[in-house]
């Protein structure tokens, strides 16, 4: 019994020392651990088996989608009646954690569906619109997609030229949207366009609506187990009742990035996680000179900082989502946590890559699918660059974007 104990005991504190090194574990809910771990558990069972293959063949596990719903991942804390989690904030973030852990890609695949296109469709739209349409979201029987970024206008998305026309019973919408999650298997965008007061206003536009078309984008080394596309818009005749009635201006689709670059603070900890524990393993079976690379001091050092900056992440994740929780995180607080966590992820996946030496830029470990990755992690929903600016407005009050 005392041994049975002792064991258990060593095991936590190895997990606390190696991946938890403040117990940040003990700050979680029973709810919050059972849905990680059944996370956890899934993404090990149906990701890491197969994730190596799509991503070398740059194909995407589109089966996937079904489990992402079944594991409750789409929309994990909107509510219950509407047919999803009914969860907070927090276990929104480690089941994001938890999927990133396996791959950047299937944590897009669930982070689209449920911050960019779910949450709008709950905040902003009808009730006829949330009753008919989240039901069938979040149990994956439609897959949706979120219109936001054009051509030519990234960083600064309220340059948009996407509008729509008054036809009556409809809109005439027009445009194109570049870079979208998920777009030729969706059956349904959410899509921002002028309207012909200059207005940004937010439709579902749906797959079959003539002039409507998804083609997908080729030549990615990057998310490759994601599937990316375009949105292009031909004359399409949306009618009025998919306009989303509860918003007017950039501040719908802002606070969609806000919701979306949330569940991306935590889900990038997943990728920086894995990779530190595969340097960490790889650290002390490796030998070289007659002893584990582990015992070097320079590797040491490379472990140590990876650690270091993971505790960090791991805390201003922790933090951010007891704001959220309370309805207090702002915009800029989220900004700085996208920011902060991706660039330290992708940090540790560079220097978990130099502890593998060759071995690390091979699909045998999946430190660099993890490091390609992050470098799209980097840019999409907020550059690391505007983020930093919108800290910087935050702090001083001056406007640097123009």
């Amino acid at each position: 019994m005392n041994g049975s104990g002792s064991a258990t005991k060593s095991a936590k504190e190895d997990r606390y020392q190696h991946h938890d090194y403040y117990a940040i574990d003990e700050l979680l809910s029973e709810e919050h651990l059972l849905a990680r771990d059944a996370v956890r558990d899934w993404v090990k069972a149906e990701v890491t088996p197969i994730i190596e293959d799509y991503a070398n063949r740059a194909e995407c596990p589109v089966h996937l989608f079904k489990g992402l719903a079944e594991i409750g991942a789409f929309g994990p804390s909107l509510p219950a009646e509407y047919g999803c989690g009914g969860m907070d904030e927090i276990a929104y973030g480690v089941i994001m954690q938890e999927l990133e852990r396996g791959d950047s890609g299937v944590r897009s695949m669930a982070s689209v569906q449920g911050s960019l296109v779910m949450y709008p469709i709950y905040k902003f739209g009808s009730e006829e619109q949330r009753k008919y349409y989240l039901p069938k979201l979040a149990s994956g029987e439609l897959i949706g997609c979120f219109g936001l970024t054009e051509p030519d206008y990234g960083s600064n998305p309220a340059g948009m030229i996407s509008n729509i026309k008054d036809d009556g019973d409809a809109y005439i919408l027009n445009g194109a949207k570049m870079w979208i999650t998920n777009s030729p298997v969706a059956d349904i965008a959410v899509v921002w366009a002028k309207d012909e007061e200059g207005k940004v206003r937010g439709l579902i536009v749906e797959k079959g609506m003539k002039g409507f078309s998804a083609p997908e984008i080729h030549g990615k080394w990057s998310l490759r187990a994601s599937i990316t596309g375009e949105l292009i818009f031909e004359d399409v005749r949306v009618p009025k009742k998919n306009l989303l009635p509860g918003v007017v201006g950039m501040r719908g689709p802002l606070s969609c990035l806000s919701k979306a670059r949330y569940g991306i603070a935590w889900g990038s900890i997943g990728a920086a996680l894995d990779c530190y524990d595969t340097a960490l393993r790889y650290s002390k079976e490796r030998i070289q000179f007659g002893k584990p690379i582990g015992a070097f001091q320079l590797t040491q050092k490379k472990l140590a900082e990876m650690i270091t900056e993971i505790t960090k992440a791991q805390l201003m994740a922790w933090r951010l989502g007891t704001l959220a929780n309370e309805g207090k995180a702002t915009p800029a607080q989220i900004s700085m946590a996208k920011r902060n966590n991706v660039y330290t992820a992708l940090t540790v996946a560079r220097e978990a890559r130099q502890i593998l030496g060759g071995m690390g830029i091979t699909n045998e470990y999946p430190i660099m699918r993890h490091m390609m990755n992050l470098e799209t992690v980097l840019t999409y929903e907020g550059t690391h660059d505007i983020h930093l600016l919108i800290t910087g407005m935050d702090v001083t009050g001056f406007n640097a974007f123009s």
